[in-house]
C-alpha cells in the first residue's frame, strides 16, 4: 500500500537549493554589484534628458540634477529639438545603415569561417589557423585604424602605391564619404572574425561523431552534412547572437569612428554617438546629449524586443 507523501513547501525547497548552491551563489555577489555600482547606480542620471541640467561649482551632481528646471512641461523639449532638428535623419541612416552591414557583412562571416575550421583534418594547421585569426581581436582600436592609415595613405600608402605601379590614380580613402562605410564594415569583419567563431567551435564541438558516420554510410555529401547536421546543430546559438546583434544595430561605437571620420567624411560617417560626444562633452550640452542617447537606447530595446519576438515565432529559440 502506498502511502500519499506529504507535499514539501516551495520555501523549504528554495532554501535546500540555496544551501546547496552557496559556493556559487556567494561567487555571483561581485558580477551583481558591478553591474549594480556601475549599470544601475548611474541610471539615476538619465534625468538631465529630461531637465536643462547645469554643473555648478561647488554642488554636488545629484543636488544638482534635483534643482535643475524640466525641460518643458513633460521634459520633452530636448527629444522634440533632436527630432525636428536639421541633423536627425543623416545620423539615423548612417547609424543604421553601418549597424546592418555590420550584421548582413560581418554576422555570417565567423560561422561560415568555424565551419571551415571545423573541416579542416590536420590538427596543427587547425591550431595555426585559429591562433592567426584570433590575434586581431587583441589589437587595440588605435592600432587597427593607425595601420589602416598607413596603408591607405594617398602618397605613401601601400595599397596607392599598387594602384600608381597600375597606372591608375591614387584614392584618399580616408576623405572620401563613399570608402568610409567599406572602411569601417571591414575592418570590423577582420578584426572579430576569429574570436567570433569561438562560440560557433565549441558548439560545433558538441555534435556527435556518429551522426556523421551515419551520414556518410547513407551516401550523403559533405555539403549535405553540414546542412542536416552541423547546421541544425549550432541552430540555437545562431539565433541568439542574432538576436543581440539586431538589439546593438543603433549600437554604433564612437571611438573607431571618431578615429576614422573628418570633416570631409560627416555625411556617411557621423552616427549617434559621436553626435551626442560632440554635444554633451565638447559642447558642454549635457541635457541634449543625454536626450540624444537615451532616444538611442530606447530604439535599441525595440529592436531586441522586436527581433526576440519573431525569434521565438520562427524558431523557438529566444532569450526568453
Amino acid at each position: 500500500m502506498n502511502v500519499p507523501t506529504k507535499p514539501v513547501p516551495a520555501r523549504s525547497v528554495f532554501w535546500h537549493r540555496v544551501k546547496q548552491q552557496k559556493i556559487l551563489l556567494l561567487l555571483l555577489i561581485p558580477g551583481l554589484l558591478y553591474f549594480f555600482v556601475f549599470s544601475y547606480i548611474p541610471m539615476y542620471g538619465v534625468l538631465i534628458a529630461f531637465k536643462n541640467f547645469k554643473m555648478h561649482a561647488g554642488e554636488s551632481f545629484f543636488n544638482s540634477v534635483l534643482t535643475a528646471p524640466w525641460a518643458g512641461t513633460l521634459g520633452l523639449d530636448h527629444f522634440k529639438t533632436f527630432i525636428h532638428g536639421p541633423y536627425f535623419w543623416m545620423l539615423l541612416r548612417n547609424t543604421f545603415l553601418l549597424g546592418l552591414y555590420s550584421i548582413v557583412f560581418g554576422f555570417p562571416m565567423p560561422i561560415l569561417f568555424a565551419l571551415l575550421l571545423n573541416e579542416l583534418r590536420n590538427r596543427y594547421y587547425k591550431s595555426f589557423v585559429q591562433t592567426v585569426s584570433y590575434l586581431p581581436y587583441f589589437l587595440s582600436i588605435v592600432a587597427i585604424v593607425g595601420m589602416m592609415k598607413l596603408m591607405l595613405a594617398p602618397e605613401s600608402g601601400v595599397v596607392n602605391l599598387i594602384l600608381v605601379k597600375l597606372g591608375m590614380e591614387p584614392i584618399y580613402f580616408f576623405g572620401m564619404p563613399s570608402w568610409f562605410r567599406t572602411l569601417f564594415i571591414s575592418s570590423h569583419i577582420w578584426k572579430d572574425l576569429g574570436m567570433g567563431a569561438v562560440i560557433y567551435l565549441a558548439a560545433l564541438s558538441k555534435v556527435d561523431a556518429e551522426q556523421y558516420e551515419s551520414a556518410v554510410l547513407d551516401g550523403a555529401t559533405r555539403i549535405k552534412q553540414i546542412w542536416h547536421i552541423t547546421l541544425p546543430a549550432i541552430k540555437p546559438v545562431i539565433v541568439i547572437t542574432l538576436i543581440l546583434s539586431l538589439s546593438g544595430v543603433l549600437s554604433v561605437g564612437a571611438e573607431k569612428v571618431i578615429l576614422m571620420y573628418s570633416p570631409l567624411t560627416y555625411d556617411t560617417a557621423d552616427v549617434f554617438s559621436t553626435y551626442v560626444y560632440r554635444q554633451g562633452l565638447i559642447d558642454m550640452n549635457f541635457s541634449f546629449g543625454a536626450a540624444v542617447d537615451l532616444f538611442n537606447s530606447v530604439i535599441n530595446v525595440i529592436f531586441l524586443v522586436s527581433a526576440n519576438y519573431l525569434a521565438r515565432k520562427v524558431s523557438d529559440e529566444s532569450l526568453w
